[in-house]
């Protein structure tokens, strides 16, 4: 069976001090620090290898094994801190260690040095990770390997992403109706036109108005996303209602609560341009320049 192994989709160095470490995003989201630059980083010489290397404790790095380090090693530590292998962007394969496993190793050696538990010989760890800790106090380490590799852009589409997942389900919900007949009443008196309760036809500019008010701007990109999701046939009619594709714990709570205001709106005003207005003022489309509220 072929052992499976992570790819490196961006790769790049972080500076802290004079201390250079190498760093990648891989595939599945992971950071990591290349195990070599993280050692020359605590002032270890000696040339990282595979996890086969050592006759330690295989879940623990090469320089976390010293026995009067023990005492400083939280559980949490031993299981987080497994080495990672992956293949690099250009070829190859390579060996490295979550990045947020850095501080945390200077915390031990910092801890170890408060306690005088260090020996002489790691006396000059316990310096390279108080400089490293100085520099990681300004700027945290995932903010950092995402700004050296280039990931940050595709990091924020990824967030993006998170908020969509969070609002639209995978599978098409069984029909409920979401909108109150109010929504609908209130906006056909602001616009005017007269309102039958009995009869499902309505004018196709409503259409419009519903994906303005409400999917525009219930969180940033959920209407294009429903749109992929819920495609116009031939006929340009779409097969089920948006609302179906809103999940249950975030969807459809986060619709109930800003129909509820739109409908409050909607009742304070007179006419179709004062409502727009307080729309505006009150839930902005992402991107829209924030209307002030001056005297007509």
């Amino acid at each position: 069976m072929t052992e499976k192994i992570a790819h490196a989709t961006h790769e790049g160095v972080i500076h802290i001090g004079d201390a250079e470490i190498n760093c990648a995003v891989l595939d599945d989201g992971r950071r990591v620090l290349s195990q070599s630059s993280m050692m020359r980083a605590l002032g270890r010489a000696r040339q990282a290898k595979g996890r086969g290397y050592y006759d330690a404790d295989v879940n623990m790095p090469a320089f976390l094994t010293a026995k009067n380090l023990k005492p400083f090693i939280s559980k949490e530590l031993e299981v987080t801190s497994s080495q990672v292998k992956y293949r690099r962007v250009k070829g190859g394969v390579a060996y490295g260690y979550p990045a947020e496993l850095l501080p945390k190793v200077c915390d031990v050696f910092l801890d170890a040095d408060d306690a005088n538990a260090l020996a002489a010989n790691q006396k000059h760890i316990a310096a390279k990770a108080k400089m490293l800790m100085r520099g990681l106090a300004h700027v945290g380490i995932i903010a950092m390997v995402d700004e050296a590799t280039g990931y940050q852009g595709v990091r924020d589409k990824h967030a993006l992403q998170a908020i969509l997942d969070a609002y639209l389900r995978k599978e098409l919900a069984a029909w409920a109706k979401r909108f109150p007949d109010e929504f609908y009443r209130e906006m056909f008196r602001l616009r005017g036109w007269q309102w039958s309760p009995m009869t499902v036809s309505r004018p196709g500019v409503v259409g419009k108005y519903t994906n303005d008010l409400v999917y525009e701007r219930l969180a940033p990109g959920i209407l294009e996303e429903l749109q992929k999701r819920n495609p116009k046939d031939h006929q340009g009619r779409r097969k089920h209602h948006h609302h179906r594709w809103l999940t249950e714990d975030v969807g459809h709570p986060a619709l109930a609560q800003h129909l509820h205001a739109v409908i409050g709106f909607m009742r304070a005003a007179s006419g179709w341009d004062q409502f727009y207005r307080l729309m505006q003022r009150a839930f902005p489309k992402k991107g829209n320049t924030l209307e002030m509220p001056l005297d007509d």
